[in-house]
């Protein structure tokens, strides 16, 4: 059955399932530095619920190309709209934050830009190369959209040889007409793939929502379709609902079923899993490396 918005009485949000309040000296700190920066961060837009957690550990996560998306996924807070103009000085302030932050380790995203032919690859190579040149021996993630399938914008983006390329399958092939709108399933696996060919020495990474409807045959099938593609890294969490207007939670997984996964990952080949309730594409990001 396909998930509907319009689905039965949504289940109760147990008990454990609880993140830190955004407070605290750093949090602040860091939320005044992107704001005079005008930078955008997924933790905010993207309403993450580990934002507390990890700006109070000076780590988030940049979002370049503005935010606004172009396309209107059923899951994603962020706002949704006509793509705001590119700045081409976006990456030089990114890694300005970076360097204030004393970071070792920064996880860069974007929005989808299916108005631009390259999808915005380019911005995101003049990023990298940005925190390079300004902090020397940082740690460059970057989770991308899948560009339309272009395989020139995967290229550019290798070319600027990224410490991890993140791409998210987000959810399993049935429900990606409801979850992922404007995206496919076996695209998504050969962004992947191809990231690793152009690049074998990087790891690539990928991550799914769990509680949309999906069976456990089914994420493990995803899973199992990761590996073959050569990927890394995997992330496991438990979506939820930004707001009344997204699509419903289905089910709370407990934490055994998230541990239960993580298990079969490794069992797979997986090098690192995250898995758990409130885990998020780049949560301990740099720990997946090391």
């Amino acid at each position: 059955m396909l998930v509907s918005i319009a689905s039965a009485e949504p289940p109760v949000r147990p008990k454990w399932l609880r993140a830190p309040a955004p407070v605290g000296t750093n949090y602040h700190e860091l939320k005044e530095l992107i704001g005079r920066l005008r930078l955008h961060t997924v933790c905010e837009s993207a309403a993450c619920p580990n934002v507390g957690e990890c700006w109070n550990q000076r780590t988030a996560t940049f979002m370049i190309l503005g935010n606004v998306c172009t396309r209107r996924c059923g899951f994603c807070a962020v706002s949704k709209g006509a793509p705001l103009p590119v700045d081409y000085d976006e990456p030089q302030r990114v890694a300005e934050a970076v360097a204030a932050m004393g970071l070792r380790f920064a996880v860069i995203t974007s929005v989808n830009r299916d108005d631009r032919k390259d999808g915005g690859a380019e911005l995101f190579a003049l990023t990298i190369r940005a925190i390079r040149e300004r902090v020397r021996g940082c740690g460059v993630e970057v989770l991308i959209p899948d560009f339309q399938g272009s395989a020139s914008a995967v290229a550019t983006v290798m070319e600027a040889a990224p410490d991890v390329l993140n791409h998210n399958t987000e959810t399993v092939p049935r429900l990606y007409r409801q979850v992922r709108l404007g995206a496919r399933y076996e695209r998504s696996l050969e962004v992947l793939a191809l990231a690793k060919r152009l690049a074998p020495q990087c790891p690539t990474k990928s991550g799914l929502m769990l509680g949309l409807g999906e069976t456990t045959g089914e994420v493990l099938q995803v899973m199992r379709d990761l590996r073959a593609h050569h990927v890394d890294i995997l992330t496991l969490g438990q979506y939820l609902r930004p707001s009344p207007k997204h699509l419903p939670i289905v089910r709370y997984l407990p934490p055994e079923e998230f541990a239960e996964l993580r298990r079969a990952g490794y069992e797979m080949g997986f090098a690192h899993v995250e898995s758990g309730p409130l885990v998020r594409s780049s949560y301990h990001a740099s720990n997946a490396v090391k």
